[in-house]
Formats: C-alpha cells, structure tokens, sequence
C-alpha cells in the first residue's frame, strides 16, 4: 500500500510563495544558525515553527536501533514542523541545518493565530501539520516498545497511543533478534516488559498510561493559579465541540479526559449516517479533527487526567469552580462543563476480568482487527457501534459471530447496518442468546460458550477474542458529593437551575451535554449539538457576572 508521503508529498511539504511568506513575516521573527546546528531535538520542546528563508534544514526520524532517517530536506519557502509545534509539546523529530540557515520563527502561540487570521494560508498549513503526523504514525516515530506480541500491558500502551494519535515503534521481543541486543545493551529483563524508550531517552518500564503520556509530554503541569473561563471534563464528541466553539469565541478552555481524546465515538470502525459524510468516516478520524481544530483555537488538553471532585470557590470575590484532578494538581475555571461520557458495561460472565486488555475488548481499532485476522471471533451487542464493528471486524477476521439477547436488529439497529450485516456472509447472528462461560489461560481466551435464552442449547466454539458493545452506564462516579442532580440511573440532571437553562445543572455555572446529560439523545451529532449550544448558556452565565466578554452578536456560524 503506498504510504501519505507518496501520495500527498506536494501537500505534505509545500512550498510557500513570496507573497506568503510576506504575510507569515508578521507573525515571526528572522533567526540565523550556522551549519550543522540542531534547531530541533526529538523529546524536545521545539521553540516553533521554522520558515526556511535560505538554506536547508535535514528533518530525520531515530529507529529502534539508534539509525537516523531522512524524512526530507527543507529548502527556500519550506517550513519545519508537525503537530507538535502547534501544541507546543515535545518534538517526534530531529531537524539539524544541512549550512547555514535563516528562517522565521513562529512560536506555537503565534502559529494559531496565523491559522486563524490568514484563513487560506492557515487551512495550507493546517493539512501539511495534520499529513505529517499520518506520515510519521505510519514510518513509526516516537516512543519505542519492546514486548512480545500479545502481551495485555502491550496492547494497553499500543491502544493508548494510538487512541491519541501519537506515533510509536515497536519491537517483538519474541521476534525480532535486535530486541535481545537492546535489552543487554540497556540491562533490562523480560520480567520488566514491556519496556519503553522514551524520545528524549528516558527508559519506563511497564509504565502506567499517565507515566508514559509524563515522559512523551502528552500532559503538562497545570497551573493551579490559572481561571479558565472553560473546563470541559470529557474530550468525546460533545466536550470537543464545547471547546471548539469556546475557543472560537474567545474564551480560555481546558479540557480533561482519563483516557484519550474521542470517547466512545472515537473508537467507532466507521460512522455513515453523520451529517456531511456521505461515503462515512471513522470515528477515531472524525475526533482528530475535532481535537486539532480545538487545539487551533488554543484550547489545552489534559490527557490522560481525571476530574475527581468539583466544588464552588470565590476568586477576588467572583464565583468559578476548582476542580481536584487524579493528579496532586487542581483547575480552576468561572464555568464547568460535563461531558465525561458514559463507560464500557461490563456483563456477569464469571471470570471475565481475567482477559480484559488481552483478549476481551470494548471497542474495535485496527489494533483489534489485527489481532482476529483469520481466525473466529465473538461480538456481543445490538445496537448501532456494534453494527460497525462488526462489519469493520469481518473485513479480517474469518468468522464473526454476532450474539443478541432480542429476537432481532430492528428495534436497536440502523436499517443501512442490518443490510450489510445480512449480506456480509462471514457474520452469524445469534439471536436470544447471551455468552455464560470464557475458557483460556494466563489472560489469553481458548474458547467461548453461549446459550439460547429460550431452548437451553450451549454453543461452544475456538474463540480468542470477545468484543462488547453492550451499552454504558454514566460516568458520573466522581460527582458523588458535589451536589449535583443526577437521576436514578446516575445521569447528571440539567434545566432545573435558577437559570433554567436547558443545560445547566443544579449547581448555577456548571453544564452537562452529551451522553451524561439525562434525557439527551445518544448520537453523535446530538452530542456535537449540545457541545455548541452550551457555549451561548456559558456566555449568558459569564456575561450576567461581568465576568467575561459580552455574548457574540449572534453566535451564528452561517456564512
């Protein structure tokens, strides 16, 4: 398959016209080195965004053998830079200047406003960005992980990378023969596996997904002292949007998420019925673009970091909100928006923790799909992300076996979904019938038992991997005692304040949208249309305090 730099190299490293290196002139400063200097250093903050004015500058990726690659060399009108440089997190790529070199130096913050005050420009540079961090996933930068295949804290870190799209290598230590020389040279065990090499060369071993995000840069230190107009907590659909269209306006946004950005809709194998994607679009790439285009407008991420608590607080005599974090840090912000999604329903199966992570998964990435490649697999669910994973998973696997308690798909399933689940023919439905028994070793399943609800009748079949998408229950656990409504279900309960708005919670100035909210209807676009709508109650609310810039004149993005 040919990769993104073969096929959109002009888009990848454009070259930019005099013209348009006259309008980036005012957003940067003129900067001078002599030959073979290293402007940025993987694992390192870059300062920026390089404009190459004269001269050249060699961009390499580090393999896991310590060997440099040439990604490209940079000339006149070219520009040094991914992802990273627009977030201002650490670089996943070396750039040294091949002589001397002048260029233009534009700082993360000056970098977004250029995108936004040059519209056509910034839309240029934006996709070149966006394309190199494509090109750098699949040449495989970044962090190195050295495990056997399989392994269940392996497929954790490889899930958490990829869930954020963030580049990683990777080395079976089973496998690959170069594995055993890393670990002499590094003294390190089998025991300590998997083991992590860090860009700026710390070594993690079996590291929590916080430790990892930490040492890739991925979360920073948050700055207690900071008042955020915005805290959204959740980064799926519904708390992207809130922080696009905040960002937009004005306001200062942080974002919180335990897991990775993209929620539940993220992990979707392809979404069809979303508004403006005819021919459909996977959920982890319709999140990214959320996510980048947030982080456009200034918004900061903290992922992988939980809100735990959230209490009312008074900053110089006006009201916000300090949240506690899973960290020792804490926010605070003038508002609170609630966006934390639901979790993964987990199902009575006796034993079943015992093959989360290895064998038991909740959603279906191409990590998944991988790992069911011609062989039979079990889906459990009904509704419409279980559809899509069906489908995505059959495009692999040689059998899957599709199991529902109901009699049919038609009460919980798209009608474009049943179709191609019917004329797919290496999907069996099973209907009224549920998975009673999991059989394995060592966190690795050997087969898996169901039976008819009605009949009695037990199926076992060879099965090493279980998928469910059985629904979620509210992820509000970490609201116990901050005196905010939420119904008998654990759903957060909005337009009961004294605002009565029809977001707003018990508590004045703290939101719900999306999937947590009660009431709300379990869709993406709902989800992305609440996001939007809360930012107007937020200016109303902050506009009533004097606490922030008065309501937009319309709020009306239309042309």
């Amino acid at each position: 398959m040919a990769t993104t730099v073969e096929t959109r190299r002009d888009q990848m490293f454009p070259r930019l016209s005099e013209a348009d290196i006259r309008r980036v002139e005012r957003f940067g400063s003129r900067v001078l080195y002599g030959a073979g200097v290293s402007i940025i250093a993987a694992g390192g903050t870059s300062p920026g965004l390089f404009l190459i004015l004269s001269g050249e500058v060699a961009v390499t990726r580090r393999d896991s053998a310590g060997v440099d690659h040439l990604i490209v060399q940079h000339g006149h009108g070219e520009f040094v830079g991914e992802l990273s440089q627009l977030s201002g997190r650490p670089a996943l790529v070396d750039a040294r200047t091949a002589g001397a070199v002048e260029a233009l130096l534009v700082p993360s913050e000056k970098l977004r406003a250029l995108m936004i005050a040059e519209a056509d420009l910034g839309e240029r540079l934006m996709r070149a960005l966006i394309l190199r961090r494509v090109g750098l996933i699949e040449s495989g930068a970044g962090p190195v992980i050295v495990a056997p295949a399989g392994q269940g804290d392996l497929l954790r870190l490889q899930g958490f990378l990829g869930r954020n799209g963030h580049p990683y290598q990777w080395i079976d230590s089973a496998a690959d023969p170069a594995s055993a020389a890393l670990m002499e040279r590094l003294h390190l065990t089998a025991e300590e596996m998997p083991i992590v090499l860090c860009p700026a060369g710390q070594i993690l071993r079996n590291p929590s997904e916080q430790e990892l995000a930490r040492c890739l840069g991925l979360v920073g230190t948050i700055d207690p002292d900071r008042l955020y107009d915005v805290a959204v907590v959740g980064a799926g659909p519904a708390g992207l949007a809130t922080a696009v269209y905040a960002g937009s306006e004005g306001l200062s946004v942080l974002v919180l998420d335990s897991r990775a950005f993209g929620g539940q809709a993220g992990a979707s194998a392809r979404i069809e019925n979303y508004l403006g994607f005819p021919t459909g679009i996977t959920g982890m790439a319709l999140m990214a673009r959320a996510y980048n285009q947030a982080q456009k407008f200034g918004t900061d991420f903290a992922i992988p970091d939980e809100a735990r608590f959230v209490e009312p607080r008074e900053v110089d005599g006006s009201p916000c909100f300090r949240l506690r974090l899973g960290t020792t840090e804490a926010a605070s912000a003038r508002t609170v928006v609630i966006a934390s999604g639901a979790r993964y329903r987990r199902p009575p199966i006796p034993g079943i923790e015992d093959f989360e992570g290895t064998s038991v998964h909740y959603w279906a990435s191409p990590l998944e799909r991988k790992l069911v490649a011609d062989t039979e697999a079990v889906l459990v669910g009904g509704g419409n992300s279980a559809g899509q994973a069906a489908v995505f998973l059959a495009g692999m696997a040689a059998k899957v076996w599709m199991i529902i308690r109901a009699p049919g798909l038609e009460a919980s399933m798209s009608r474009y979904l049943i179709d191609r689940i019917q004329a797919t023919p290496n999907i069996e439905l099973v209907t009224q019938s549920e998975v009673i028994e999991l059989h394995g070793n060592s966190g690795a399943l050997d087969s898996v038992a169901w039976r008819h609800r009605q009949s009695g009748m037990t199926t076992t079949r060879p099965i090493r991997h279980l998928f469910l998408f059985i629904g979620a229950d509210p992820n509000t656990g970490w609201l116990e005692g901050c005196a905010i409504g939420v119904d008998s279900k654990g759903f957060v309960l909005t337009g009961a304040g004294p605002a009565h708005h029809a977001l707003e919670t018990s508590l004045p100035g703290i939101f719900a949208v999306g999937d947590v909210r009660a009431g709300s209807v379990k869709r993406v676009a709902a989800a992305v249309g609440e996001g939007a709508q809360v930012v107007a109650a937020i200016h109303a609310y902050l506009a009533a305090r004097s606490a922030a810039p008065a309501l937009p004149p319309t709020g009306d993005d239309r042309p």
